[in-house]
């Protein structure tokens, strides 16, 4: 099936966040019938509820759709990392997907394609070696969280649907994500490198993200993993140059990374860590980022 031709019931969980409410506009946009999994009593025609945590689903609710795309998760830099808030991390993905996963293969008609959203923390710190899709999980809190968030989806794999691991990078956006807090305080011309500046940090504008999971949705070629990454990762001291050129404001300050650490706790190893990903499998299957660079990206979204 070709959803973009084709009008298609399309399910969303995290509808509410960044990367869920620009792909729900942009498939109703073109036509497509939306449902929304929410944590409440469904309100309106277009929700349906669901509690990750209990492992509850309203199976009723996904009936006839062609495509689920699951985005749902504690948000990585939302808070410090306590212990409680790092089970809170790998609870919502890990139980979130089992329970969807549960649910789809339930169904008399499963959905053709379930694309669940995972990251690129999959890799763990690659220093400045490249990776892509072939490379081997990482070690540490995230890759051992995207292993697990991974592997949840085995009830729809088994049950025949096409199962596609969308690995998302950074995503440069005006508001939301890593870049919503970056935008102020470089316009505020309080931007700088963030500890050496030497490691490599792997984005994509959210333009292209919303475009790449509607590929894989799209490509019935796409199963396992795919990296969502612009093809040219990028120095945070590159991104640093980049945003003071776009924004034309100075970036002179630089945060040492003992104050990161100090200030985030454990998060602070990952915004220091350096991840260099390569879309391999998207290229590959034809995609086309319509914000490829750095430069580009930060325009497109300022």
């Amino acid at each position: 099936m070709r959803f973009p031709r084709t009008p298609s019931r399309i399910a969303v969980t995290g509808s509410g966040g960044l990367i869920g409410s620009a792909l729900v506009r942009s498939l109703r946009a073109d036509g497509h019938e939306v449902v929304r999994l929410v944590r409440h009593p469904a309100r309106t025609g277009d929700e349906v509820e669901w509690d990750p945590r209990r492992g509850h689903v309203d199976v009723a609710g996904l009936t006839g759709c062609d495509a689920v795309v699951h985005l749902a998760g504690a948000g990585v830099g939302d808070r410090r990392w306590s212990e409680a808030y790092k089970r809170e991390i790998r609870d919502s993905r890990v139980l979130g997907t089992a329970a969807l996963a549960r649910a789809l293969a339930s169904l008399d008609t499963p959905p053709e394609v379930l694309v669940c959203g995972t990251a690129i923390g999959y890799y763990g710190d690659t220093g400045t070696r490249a990776v892509d899709e072939t490379a081997p999980a990482g070690a540490g809190f995230l890759p051992s969280v995207c292993v697990d968030w991974e592997a949840a989806a085995a009830p729809a794999r088994a049950a025949g649907i096409r199962v596609a691991y969308a690995r998302t990078g950074l995503v440069v956006a005006r508001r939301g994500g890593a870049w919503g807090r970056l935008f102020p305080l470089f316009r505020a011309g309080l931007g700088g490198r963030l500890g050496s500046g030497r490691q490599y940090w792997s984005y994509i504008a959210l333009h292209d993200e919303v475009a790449a999971l509607r590929h894989i949705v799209d490509t019935g070629s796409l199963a396992g993993p795919v990296n969502l990454t612009a093809p040219d990762p990028v120095t945070n001291r590159e991104v640093t140059a980049a945003m003071a050129r776009v924004l034309r404001r100075p970036a002179l300050l630089h945060v040492p990374a003992p104050a990161l650490r100090l200030a985030l706790g454990d998060f602070a190893e990952d915004v220091l860590g350096s991840q260099r990903v390569l879309p391999s499998r998207l290229l590959e299957s034809g995609f086309r980022f319509a914000f490829p660079t750095i430069d580009t990206a930060i325009a497109a979204a300022a």
